[in-house]
C-alpha cells in the first residue's frame, strides 16, 4: 500500500478500481475536490506514477479479489468506481463492494450487451450504475452532428433540456446587441444564455453582455427551440449530408446505429476485415468500406466532401488526429476525433486543430459526478471546452431557493440558473420565475463558485 493522505479534511472516501488513463483522470478530479482517494491496480508502474503527483493511497492487486479489496479498507468507502479494461472485473468489484456495505457503486463496461440487457437487473446485484462510455459519447456526437454549428452538447433533465455551445460567426444576428437590447426578444423566453468563452476568459452573461465574432456562446433550451434558434443564429450553416466514420469499434459502430435514424448518408471505414464484416451485418443503410482511413484513395473514393462531417474513432489517438487533418484538406466541414491522452487533448484544443475532441474519460466523470456533489444533486456534467459544471438539483421543501423568484435569490458570482422542470414542463429561468419545492433545477457553476454552492447541494 502506498501514499498517505495529507492536508485539509476530506469529504468522501472513493475507491477506484483501475489506474489506467480513465482511473487516473478520475483520481485527479476527486483529489482536486479534496476527497480521500484509493486506487487499486495490478500495474505497479501505473500506481507509482499516480503516487508521484497526487495525494492518494494505492493498493497493488486484482480489484476483483476480495482480499485485495479488504487491504484497501473497502468497508470504509462511500463510493466504488471500477474502470479496468475488463467488464467482468468491474462488475465483480461492485458486487463485492455492495456486500461489504459500500453505499454507491459504478462499473464501466465496454460491451453494449451489458447496458442493453433487459433481463439482468444489475442494481439488485450491487451495481448502481453501468456506464458504457462509448454509448455516452456516441449520443453526444449524434447531437452535435444533427445540430450543425454546435461545438458540444449536453443533455439534462431527462433529455428535456439541451445545453449547446456555438461559435459566433461574422454574419450572425447575435452581433451588435446587448442581451437587454436583444434583436429578437421572443428568443429570451425560450433560450437561456449560460456562458461566453472569449479567448481564455469565461463569463456568465448579464444584461450588458454583447457577443463578438469568435466567441463560443453556450445556451440552453428545449431541443426543438434549440434547433430553431441555431437556424436563426446561423442560417448559412447547412445540415450535414454525409458523415464518414473512421473506425468500426464500439464508438464508431454505436454512432453509425444512431445516425441511421437521420437522413444523412453514413460511411464507415474499418481496416480489420472481420470487424468490417461485423459492422456490415449490424448496420442497415451504412456503407461499410474495408480500408485504411488515412489512405488517400480510400478518402477520394468516398466522393464529394461538401457538407461532410468526419469522425475518427480508431484505437490510435495519433491516427485519429492525422485522419481529421487529412479529411479537412479533402473538404470536410466538421472533424471530430477520439483522443484519450491528456497531453494531446490540451495541444489540440489550444491549436484548434479539430472541431471536437471525443474524450472517453469525461463520460465516466459525468456519469458519477452527482454521487459526490450532495443528496439533492441528481445529475452533473462537465463540458470539454467550458470550465465549471452543470448541476441538476431537486429542491427539497426546506431549500433556500424554494418559494422565491430567481431575481430575488442570493446567487454567488459565477453561478447562473439555466432552467427548471416542474410537473413535466420545462420552464426557462427568467428573473420572474418563482421556484418551488420539488422543482428540478439546472445551474451552471464556474469552478471558483462551487465551494459556495455546496451547502445548497445538500440542504
Amino acid at each position: 500500500m502506498g501514499g498517505q493522505f495529507e492536508g485539509k479534511e476530506k469529504t468522501m472516501r472513493i475507491l477506484i478500481i483501475g489506474g489506467g488513463q480513465t482511473g487516473a483522470h478520475l483520481a485527479e478530479k476527486f483529489c482536486e475536490d479534496d476527497h480521500d482517494v484509493v486506487v487499486v491496480d495490478s500495474d505497479e508502474e501505473a500506481l507509482a506514477e499516480l503516487d508521484t503527483h497526487l495525494d492518494l493511497m494505492t493498493v497493488h492487486g486484482n480489484g476483483a479479489d476480495p482480499s485485495v479489496l479488504e487491504e484497501a479498507d473497502i468497508e470504509r468507502a462511500d463510493l466504488l468506481v471500477a474502470v479496468t479494461d475488463r467488464d467482468d472485473t468491474n462488475i465483480l468489484a461492485c458486487i463485492f463492494a455492495r456486500a461489504r456495505g459500500v453505499g454507491r457503486t459504478v462499473a464501466r463496461v465496454s460491451s453494449s450487451s451489458y447496458s442493453a440487457s433487459r433481463h439482468i437487473h444489475f442494481e439488485r446485484l450491487g451495481v448502481d450504475r453501468l456506464v458504457n462510455q462509448y454509448d455516452e459519447y456516441a449520443r453526444d456526437l449524434y447531437n452535435v452532428l444533427r445540430l450543425p454549428g454546435s461545438i458540444e452538447v449536453a443533455d439534462l433533465l431527462d433529455n428535456r433540456v439541451m445545453v449547446v455551445g456555438m461559435s459566433v460567426h461574422m454574419d450572425s444576428p447575435l452581433l451588435g446587441y446587448s442581451l437587454k437590447n436583444f434583436a429578437s426578444r421572443e428568443w429570451l423566453r425560450k433560450i437561456r444564455f449560460v456562458a461566453v468563452v472569449r479567448g481564455d476568459d469565461v463569463m456568465t452573461p448579464h444584461g450588458d453582455t454583447t457577443f463578438l465574432v469568435g466567441d463560443d456562446v453556450y445556451f440552453a433550451g428545449e431541443p426543438d427551440d434549440i434547433a430553431d434558434f441555431m437556424q436563426w443564429a446561423w442560417p448559412e450553416h447547412k445540415r450535414f449530408q454525409r458523415v464518414v466514420i473512421a473506425g468500426g469499434g464500439e464508438l464508431g459502430l454505436q454512432l453509425a446505429r444512431m445516425l441511421e435514424r437521420s437522413r444523412m448518408q453514413i460511411v464507415l471505414i474499418e481496416q480489420d476485415e472481420d470487424r468490417a464484416d461485423l459492422c456490415s451485418a449490424e448496420l442497415n443503410r451504412t456503407l461499410v468500406i474495408k480500408g485504411d482511413a488515412l489512405d488517400q484513395e480510400t478518402l477520394a473514393g468516398i466522393g464529394e466532401a461538401e457538407d461532410m462531417a468526419y469522425v475518427a474513432s480508431t484505437g490510435s489517438d495519433e491516427h485519429n488526429i492525422i485522419g481529421c487533418l487529412v479529411a479537412e484538406k479533402y473538404g470536410a466541414r466538421f472533424t471530430a476525433a477520439q483522443v484519450g491522452k491528456k497531453e494531446y487533448i490540451g495541444i489540440v484544443n489550444q491549436l484548434r486543430l479539430l472541431d471536437r475532441i471525443v474524450d472517453p474519460h469525461l463520460a465516466m466523470i459525468n456519469s458519477i459526478l452527482h454521487f459526490v456533489r450532495g443528496k439533492n444533486v441528481q445529475a452533473a456534467a462537465i463540458l470539454a471546452r467550458l470550465p465549471g459544471e452543470l448541476i441538476e438539483l431537486k429542491l427539497s421543501p426546506g431549500h433556500k431557493w424554494a418559494g422565491k423568484a430567481i431575481q430575488d435569490l442570493q446567487i454567488p458570482d459565477g453561478v447562473i440558473i439555466v432552467s427548471a422542470l416542474r410537473g413535466g414542463q420545462v420552464r426557462t429561468a427568467t428573473g420572474d420565475l418563482a421556484l418551488a419545492a420539488g422543482d428540478r433545477v439546472v445551474a451552471y457553476c464556474l469552478p471558483a463558485a462551487m465551494p459556495k454552492m455546496e451547502a445548497l447541494f445538500s440542504a
